[in-house]
Formats: C-alpha cells, sequence, structure tokens
C-alpha cells in the first residue's frame, strides 16, 4: 500500500507555497524510509509505494511533480512504470538502479526518465538532481496577454510543420500531437530557439539538465534518439564529435538518411502520438 510521509518544515519551501509533491516507488523498506525522511527535511511531501502496480496508482493518484522510481521492482519494473505514467501524464522521473551499467541508463532514458542514478548514491546528491529536474520543469513560461506578436512568440513557436506551444508545452508535427516527456519537451525547444546552429552536448547539458560537466553526454543522445521516434528523424541533425542542430522540416529532406547513418541503431520513427519504446 502506498504510504505519505507527512513534510518537516523546512527553508526550501516557501510561505503559502504548496509543497513539493514526490512519489517514491522501491521496495527496499530501508532506502525507502532514507529518502523519504530526506526529501520531507526539505519541506517536501512524500509518498512511497513498494511495487510497480501500486507506483502506477500512486502516481496518477498524487500527481507529483517528482517521481524517484527503482529500477527493480515487484510486479512489474520500474521501466514499465515509466511508460505507464509517462504515457498517461508525463512527469519528471529520476531512475534508481543496482547496477552501473550503461545499457539499462539508455534504455531507462528512452521510455521517459529523465534521470538516472546508480546505487549506493549520496543523498545530497539526489536532492540537488530532484531540484535541478525540479527547476526545468518550473522554467515553462506565463502566457502572455492576448494580442500583439510579442505574444504570438510566447506561446508558440514554428518551424516548417513544427509547432510549438511554450505556455502549454505542447508540440505538433503537421498537425499531429507528439507526446514528449518534460526533458524531451525542453531539449527540442532548446534546439529550436536557434534552428541550423549547432549546440554542443556540453551546451545542451548545461541549458537543459542544468549540469556544468560533460559526463552525461550520452544522457543528450539517448534523449536526441527519443525526439527522432516521435518526431521524425529528419528533425535533428548530428554534427560528429560536435553537437545537434535542429533543421526546419521543409529544408531537410535529405536529413533522415544522414540521421540514419550517424546513429546506426537508431529505430524507424514511430506513431508521434505514442509513448517511446524501450530500445
Amino acid at each position: 500500500m502506498p504510504t505519505p510521509e507527512h513534510p518537516a518544515p523546512s527553508s526550501s519551501s516557501a510561505p503559502g507555497a504548496d509543497p513539493v509533491r514526490v512519489v517514491v516507488v522501491e521496495d527496499e523498506p530501508t532506502i525507502t524510509r532514507a529518502i523519504a525522511d530526506r526529501l520531507s527535511a526539505e519541506g517536501w511531501e512524500v509518498t512511497t509505494a513498494p511495487d510497480g502496480p501500486s507506483g502506477v496508482r500512486t502516481v496518477l493518484e498524487v500527481h507529483p511533480d517528482l517521481v524517484v522510481l527503482d529500477v527493480m521492482l515487484p510486479g512489474f519494473d520500474g521501466l514499465e512504470v515509466c511508460r505507464r505514467i509517462q504515457a498517461a501524464d508525463p512527469v519528471p522521473v529520476l531512475m534508481l538502479t543496482a547496477r552501473d551499467d550503461e545499457t539499462d541508463m539508455l534504455v531507462g532514458l528512452g521510455v521517459g526518465a529523465d534521470d538516472y542514478m546508480t546505487k549506493p548514491f549520496s543523498m545530497r546528491e539526489l536532492v540537488a538532481r530532484l531540484k535541478a529536474l525540479l527547476r526545468r520543469v518550473r522554467r515553462a513560461p506565463a502566457p502572455a496577454p492576448a494580442g500583439g506578436a510579442s505574444a504570438d512568440q510566447q506561446l508558440a513557436l514554428q518551424i516548417g510543420d513544427l509547432v510549438i506551444d511554450r505556455a502549454g508545452r505542447r508540440v505538433m508535427r503537421a498537425g499531429v500531437p507528439a507526446h514528449l516527456t518534460p526533458t524531451e519537451f525542453d531539449l527540442l525547444l532548446c534546439l529550436a530557439t536557434a534552428p541550423g546552429t549547432v549546440l554542443t552536448r556540453e551546451q545542451l547539458l548545461a541549458d537543459v539538465w542544468d549540469w556544468v560537466d560533460a559526463t552525461g553526454t550520452r544522457t543528450v543522445d539517448s534523449h536526441v534518439k527519443a525526439l527522432r521516434r516521435k518526431l521524425g528523424a529528419d528533425l535533428v541533425r548530428t554534427v560528429h564529435g560536435v553537437g545537434y542542430a535542429l533543421e526546419a522540416p521543409e529544408d531537410a529532406e535529405d536529413a533522415s538518411l544522414d540521421a540514419g547513418a550517424d546513429d546506426p541503431g537508431l529505430e524507424p520513427p514511430r506513431d508521434p502520438a505514442g509513448p517511446t519504446a524501450a530500445p
């Protein structure tokens, strides 16, 4: 059964503001309690669940701001939990695993996780990464006043047949809605603000993930592959050894072939409205 943890007062919660809601899905009671106690000390409202099925139910009931999700769970694993919750209502997810395997990391990111930590981990680092995820979600701009060019620029960005609704955090390609995770949306928007300009992986890590080092470049690669699966392989161009650029769709007739050459394991584009499947 999912269990709520009552948060302790903390200076990190602004007076009168709703506390940050976090769901922790973890089957090891000692780890669950340690995480819940640490996040509660931040003033956050923590709800826990011990297995896959109850984890999905809890997330759908609580509508949390963040999810901490173990990969190895009873019932069904964390990858399936992530698929189901991201298909229902995208939410930032940080996954935990006992195995330091890059394949596991890429699979987790491929099903919609935003970040990944290997056990054992530092509680201080866990909190820092969760706060970075929260900052990214809260970057979404407030709707501008109706009327005027500035309002149009604030609310929507159009590049060819790609339309990005910044305020609503929605994306459409050729009139078809695309189901993106919060981090996928932020990555797409970052690339779309300078179409045709090559952004390095380090730049993208700093701007999208709030990371100041280059240790997560494979994270960028995995999320770019997810964007290609959902929006089409012609949209993001790889510049070997440098980074990525968003191509205007009508000017990128050959980008699909280029993208396939850059990423030999790239899957063909899938239904833009569907959830990301594991590689």
